[in-house]
């Protein structure tokens, strides 16, 4: 009993804070002090967006990644240096790239108006400007987050791995006071991009003492996974596409699950309950469902407390 009532405080805490977060942000954050910065953020990432098609899967994970991680502060922006190894060179962000789009979109601000915007409210826009330019819904980003100078790789360690089941992810969201909509919802975030074999090789060679293969797998597509990523795979960048559309933001990824053909074991861990089933299910069945449940869940997740106190004038500051 003791222990369940520790779990409801807890809880209740977490939810303070994000609401809190949430109250302390604003639509209107910066009409009188830099009225035209969403403007310049998106004309960032679009100019990006046309060099490299990559880009917006980039800049929804960097988001996620730092959201995770003390709070949306952009923590996972800062360098690392010879005696301090930073959140960006953590293992699991190592692949993170596209940091460009987030200095260039600051620079352009910081020109148009000095110390006013941080690091952190440019990265949330971007966010959803390359979800949006990616043919996926669009919202209003509430703004008002801090910068901070804390980012510690060996941090990195708390983000949701690939191989995670259904119990540790819902576990790590709800650390961050989102529930498990908003895990089925931001998993759909897979619509673009790409997985490296080391992300999912678990599903393919040696999945347990019974079985080479996860036979949860579609059996053509677990082979053609196969061939992508050997057992001794000496491809550097050797991978897969996330979903069959994986530079459109559309609701395929939640169908190909269904189909058996996902990639990550935390995604294929969201059909083992029934809830998050019955979610999988209703957002394949309806774009518009998915869409805007994801919308209310990056509002949420945006809005994660971070550490920051100030405006950095350069997004690449180190500790």
């Amino acid at each position: 009993m003791a222990t369940l009532a520790y779990s409801l405080l807890v809880f209740a805490l977490l939810t303070l804070s994000i609401s809190s977060a949430v109250n302390s942000l604003s639509l209107n954050y910066y009409d009188d002090t830099c009225p035209h910065v969403e403007y310049v953020v998106a004309n960032a990432v679009k100019k990006a967006m046309s060099n490299d098609k990559t880009v917006p899967a980039a800049l929804l994970r960097m988001h996620f990644h730092d959201c995770f991680i003390r709070g949306c502060d952009a923590s996972v922006l800062l360098d690392s240096t010879k005696k301090h190894k930073a959140e960006k060179d953590g293992p699991p962000n190592i692949s993170l790239h596209a940091f460009y789009v987030i200095d260039n979109a600051k620079k352009a601000v910081e020109a148009m108006c000095p110390g006013v915007v941080s690091c952190a409210d440019i990265l949330s826009l971007a966010a959803r400007d390359a979800v949006a330019l990616s043919g996926g819904p669009t919202w209003k980003v509430p703004k008002g987050r801090k910068d901070g100078r804390i980012s510690k790789a060996s941090e990195t360690r708390q983000l949701p791995a690939p191989t995670f089941n259904i119990s540790q992810l819902q576990q790590n969201f709800a650390q961050r006071g989102l529930s498990l909509k908003d895990l089925v919802a931001l998993s759909g975030g897979h619509t673009l991009g790409f997985a490296h074999c080391s992300s999912f090789q678990n599903r393919l060679h040696k999945f347990n003492a019974s079985v080479d293969v996860d036979p949860t797998l579609q059996s053509s597509f677990g082979a053609s996974l196969r061939n992508i990523c050997p057992a001794h795979n000496k491809v550097k960048n050797a991978g897969t596409t996330l979903d069959s559309t994986s530079t459109i933001f559309d609701n395929a990824y939640y169908k190909l699950l269904l189909q058996g053909k996902s990639i990550f074991s935390s995604d294929q861990s969201l059909l083992t309950t029934p809830p998050t089933k019955a979610l999988v299910s209703k957002f394949a069945a309806s774009k518009q469902d998915f869409d805007k449940a994801f919308v209310e869940s990056m509002i949420k997740m945006s809005s994660i407390h971070g550490s920051g106190q100030e405006i950095r004038l350069n997004c690449k500051v180190v500790n």
